[in-house]
């Protein structure tokens, strides 16, 4: 079964259960926050977020000098899984802006992407299956995972209290290890389109395995933990 989302092309990965604090600028954006708020009550207050393989998320703003006009955006330019982002606050500005905060929702692949009926991008998605009840592979995997995880951070950050507040359900600990690791996109879209949470952890042990060696080699502390959370994107 699949069902039309508006869609926000980001150059972040979303995963479920994550939120994502979004500065709106855009018109055709706030056109489409403008029409989340007006939804009635018991209907997903929510867009797909789909992370660019190439391009930007940043158009130029209406009357910026020399700004070229956005070229289309268009399936190709897109990676196929998404996450829906659901809007839990919006704070608008005098000037019309947005301030907007959103958590992660529901896993979705791209089947078509079309601009031009709406303002903003919309898309044709069908919807992926995400574990209603932790499996046993999943069970198994995830206290192995925990504990690379705790000490990767520890490497990362020393004496931490965060490291205090990992979570061990299987499902909600691979997607916070997705977002907070240090991974490029390729890897976090990897980890977004596993077909379940035991592959996943899978995937993340051994990119935790990889990360924690490379920094015990060089000694390195990166960035502190609160430092690995994401800014707000523009648009």
């Amino acid at each position: 079964m699949s069902d039309r989302l508006p869609v926000f092309p980001l150059s972040t990965v979303l995963f479920p259960g994550l939120v994502l604090p979004l500065h709106i600028f855009e018109e055709r954006y706030r056109t489409l926050v403008r029409e989340l708020v007006a939804k009635s009550e018991g209907t997903p207050h929510e867009f797909g977020v789909v992370t660019f393989r190439h391009g930007s998320e940043v158009a130029p703003e209406p009357g910026e000098d020399g700004a070229a006009p956005t070229p289309p955006v268009g399936a190709a330019d897109l990676y196929e899984v998404g996450c829906t982002a659901e809007l839990r606050h919006v704070t608008e500005l005098p000037d019309g802006r947005f301030d907007i905060m959103t958590v992660g929702r529901r896993r979705f692949s791209v089947v078509s992407v079309e601009q031009g009926a709406e303002p903003y991008l919309t898309a044709e998605v069908r919807w992926l299956p995400d574990d209603e009840e932790p499996s046993a592979a999943s069970q198994l995997l995830a206290p192995r995972v925990l504990t690379a995880f705790r000490a990767y951070l520890e490497l990362l950050r020393p004496n931490s209290e965060v490291l205090e507040q990992v979570p061990d359900d299987p499902t909600v600990l691979s997607h916070l290890i997705a977002a907070t690791a240090q991974l490029t996109v390729e890897e976090r879209q990897m980890l977004l389109a596993m077909p379940d949470t035991a592959a996943r952890l899978r995937a993340e042990l051994r990119l935790l395995n990889r990360e924690a060696g490379l920094l015990a080699r060089v000694r390195a502390v990166p960035v502190p933990l609160s430092d690995l959370a994401r800014p707000a994107s523009p648009n």
